[in-house]
């Protein structure tokens, strides 16, 4: 407790000069006054850096990680629309719908879960195996979902498909940190984010159309062609990026490379402070391989990082990004699974076009990736160029989050609303309402994510675990009860609870952003590599 007093006993000035992780230098300023934004972290000498990688490898892999995250969350909801459908499928085994929602709410469950080990394994021997058996396990379980016969064994399918998809949430974002600058992560998260938040939204929407042209097994069958190509994908085109940079390496931002391609970047005429990279580069094959950015196994063996996760919940701002992202990804599994079974009953009676409510939800999230694209990665630079002196701090990303945490929060309060009172247009409510909580999801990789990353540095992978297990508990909590608590007492109390626990976790938001850098300085023993 003593550091949290010294940190914020101090003064504004002395925090200003105080220097913890997630402060860095972005900007550098030339003795003919141009300004120069650097690349931070500063590559190293090393052909294994995963920074000194062609920019086409860099972007494939972000591609492939997003396509995971999204079929992922294809695999998710593609089930919910023609859940109607088991009668039919399954005569001898009538179920009510409450029941039949647990073949969602394991999947949602177990994709947050399976991180406990993901991350860790991640950790301990590299993304890249990781990946590889995860997506694996995806592709295997998705044939399984396809041929089970019973209610127990489809149960137990989705439960393992669930946990193939969880390395997306967590090994997936960090390889994206690992391969991207800090001033190009907010772009490279907001376009893993469309595909993360994209993929429950366009299961949901095609989930029906598939099952009631061409019958329930289809949908599997089509979630394993999926799972397949992302796993074809991992195979040859994600490279290890696990990679020890030496102690003091990227200490001093002031020696971080001059990125002469940044847009706000003017052409200078002297080239002094830049460092010429003398370094050897891999061969494709060579990327490819195995183990090749495991790091220093003297820090600690496989229990080391089992409970390494456990141990960022000392730091603030997981709980506040865990808050945020188990709330909106709570609120959209729930609307995804409780928004067909509305619109399939009277007034509406949309049938094989009850996944049509994700519409709304689809036109959140593009409008959301437009939002965190244009201002992820502005806010940070405009900041650091006009304010700080050239400096960063993790905290400029976070006034980007509040406008889309009102309006995620007030979703909930108008898709409950609508969902309880039906009308002819009321439809429209609904899609609105659920497209407001979509708009708020997609804030929470692109800036959530990257303040994890800018803030704690190489624990992040391991606060995602905790953000991940978190989001899975809630939103599993939410599915496995919600059809029963709507039936019995209407969907706007359940949607009003929701509202107001999204509302309390946006607000969290606000002393980290107003207190954050004192924070970082009470924690930065807990941050500080060891070893």
């Amino acid at each position: 407790m003593a550091v949290w007093r010294e940190a914020f006993a101090l003064s504004a000035a002395e925090v200003d000069e105080r220097v913890p992780p997630g402060t860095v230098r972005i900007l550098e300023h030339t003795a003919n006054h141009d300004s120069h934004f650097v690349k931070f972290p500063k590559p190293s000498s090393s052909p294994r850096d995963p920074l000194n990688l062609p920019f086409w490898r860099r972007t494939a892999a972000l591609l492939v990680a997003s396509l995971y995250a999204f079929v992922a969350n294809y695999t998710s909801s593609v089930i919910a629309p023609v859940l109607q459908l088991w009668p039919k499928v399954y005569p001898q085994d009538p179920r009510p719908f409450s029941e039949l929602s647990y073949i969602i709410a394991v999947h949602v469950l177990l994709l947050g879960g399976a991180n406990i080990w993901w991350v860790p394994l991640s950790n301990w021997t590299g993304r890249r195996p990781v990946l590889l058996v995860a997506t694996l396990l995806m592709t295997l379980c998705s044939v399984w979902c396809a041929r089970a016969e019973s209610f127990g064994s489809l149960l137990a399918a989705r439960i393992l498909q669930g946990a193939g998809g969880g390395a997306a949430d967590t090994v997936a974002p960090a390889l994206i940190g690992d391969l991207f600058f800090i001033h190009e992560r907010g772009r490279a998260m907001a376009v893993y984010t469309i595909f993360l938040c994209g993929g429950s939204l366009f299961g949901g929407l095609t989930g029906g159309y598939i099952g009631y042209s061409h019958g329930w097994i289809s949908v599997f069958w089509v979630s394993t062609a999926l799972s397949a190509f992302v796993f074809l994908g991992v195979v040859f085109l994600i490279p290890e990026t696990l990679f020890d940079r030496v102690p003091g390496d990227d200490a001093s931002p002031s020696s971080a490379y001059i990125d002469s391609k940044a847009p706000e970047t003017k052409e200078i005429e002297t080239v002094q402070t830049q460092v010429p990279q003398t370094h050897t580069h891999l061969t494709f094959a060579q990327s490819l391989s195995i183990n090749l950015g495991r790091h220093d196994m003297a820090r600690g063996g496989l229990l080391h990082y089992l409970v390494q996760p456990w141990r960022t919940l000392a730091l603030p701002g997981t709980w506040v990004v865990m808050l945020h992202y188990a709330g909106l990804v709570g609120g959209v599994v729930t609307v995804s699974l409780i928004g067909p079974q509305i619109v399939a009953m009277p007034p509406y009676l949309w049938g094989a076009n009850a996944g049509l409510i994700n519409v709304g939800g689809i036109v959140g999230c593009v409008v959301g990736y437009l939002y965190t694209y244009l201002l992820a990665d502005r806010q940070l630079k405009s900041r650091a160029k006009h304010q700080r002196r050239g400096m960063a701090e993790a905290e400029d990303r976070l006034p980007t989050l509040f406008f889309p945490l009102v309006v995620a929060t007030l979703g909930f309060f108008m898709f409950g609303f609508c969902a309880q009172y039906p009308g002819p247009d009321r439809w429209v409510g609904l899609q609105v309402g659920f497209g407001m909580i979509s708009f708020g999801l997609t804030q929470v990789p692109s800036v959530g994510f990257n303040y994890l990353i800018d803030a704690y540095g190489h624990l992040a992978a391991d606060c995602f675990t905790m953000v991940t297990i978190l989001r899975a508990v809630i939103a599993f909590a939410w599915t496995f009860f919600v059809a029963t608590w709507v039936h019995d007492r209407g969907a706007a109390e359940a949607f009003k609870i929701f509202g107001m626990l999204m509302g309390l976790f946006g607000l969290a938001t606000v002393p980290l952003w107003i207190f954050g850098k004192r924070m970082r300085i009470a924690t930065k023993g807990l941050v500080a590599r060891q070893g």
